[in-house]
């Protein structure tokens, strides 16, 4: 089935993660060590301990990905991964605080305002300079959507970077980035408004967007007319993941030690399959 073949889950990550984590705390605490009889170094607080503290875990989000993160008229957050942020919150016992940004200072908040951020994060080595990443919940990659009369048209990325074709593309993520650097010779439009913009390509203002799998899957549910090309076997390969605080190991462990129950346990299915089938 579609949908499970863009869902990965990554065990091997959790063991390699405990076994940095132990190597890291025998180097502290001296085990091991020539020469170590000085005091073990007091590690720096986790942000597992400030969340707890503060009895909320703020997320940053953009609110305009469906089906991950979408804010609502009534000013509300709903999707995947505003439902799975909820059940890490409750999980730490605190509540869940949402922090609205956009694709385009999207690390920058983060880094700034919010323990963790999610809502269908790309993870790239980019923003990896400057954030740790949990392991990947899902993957996915680029494929093409258009009216499905035009589908034939476009199966392919030659097929798509012809000077006729008319390309639309939300602003400051990995599909502006993916447009850029494989549409060269097709008429790319930035559309500001990533909620609307798969109605341009319905009105005939705008012949495909390329985007992630998963995304196409359901915007050709929410808009009958048009259809996702190959979702099964897109373009490029890519992983969904939350982006947690740069060096804190403790709570990226924790966060994965979750993600790993979320998935064994079948809460992941569950929360993944409400808003996909």
């Amino acid at each position: 089935m579609i949908i499970k073949r863009l869902t990965h889950f990554l065990v091997g990550a959790l063991a390699v993660a405990a076994a940095c984590t132990g190597a890291a705390y025998a180097q502290a605490s001296g085990s091991g060590v020539s020469g170590g009889s000085g005091p073990a170094p007091v590690a720096s607080e986790s942000r597992l301990d400030a969340v707890i503290a503060r009895g909320a875990l703020r997320v940053c989000t953009t609110g305009d990905y469906k089906p991950y993160s979408f804010l609502k008229a009534d000013g509300t957050f709903e999707g995947i991964d505003i439902d799975m942020a909820d059940a890490l919150a409750k999980s730490l016992g605190v509540k869940a605080d949402y922090v609205k940004t956009t694709w385009s200072h999207l690390t920058q908040d983060f880094v700034a305002k919010c323990d963790i951020a999610v809502g269908g994060v790309s993870t790239t080595l980019e923003r990896q300079k400057h954030v740790f990443f949990t392991q990947p919940y899902m993957v996915d990659g680029k494929a093409p959507i258009t009216r499905c009369a035009d589908a034939a048209k476009y199966q392919t990325l030659e097929q798509i970077d012809q000077p006729d074709t008319r390309v639309i593309v939300n602003p400051g993520g990995t599909n502006e980035r993916f447009a850029k650097q494989y549409l060269t010779h097709a008429k790319v439009t930035v559309y500001p408004d990533n909620v609307t913009i798969f109605k341009q390509i319905l009105a005939g203002k705008a012949d495909v967007m390329v985007t992630d799998a998963s995304e196409t899957l359901l915007q050709q549910k929410l808009n009958p007319g048009l259809c996702s090309v190959h979702p099964d076997k897109p373009f490029q390969y890519g992983e969904k993941a939350y982006m947690v605080p740069q060096g804190d190991v403790t709570f990226q462990q924790y966060v994965d030690q979750w993600l790993h129950l979320a998935h064994e346990t079948g809460q992941f299915d569950a929360i993944r399959d409400k808003w996909l089938k």
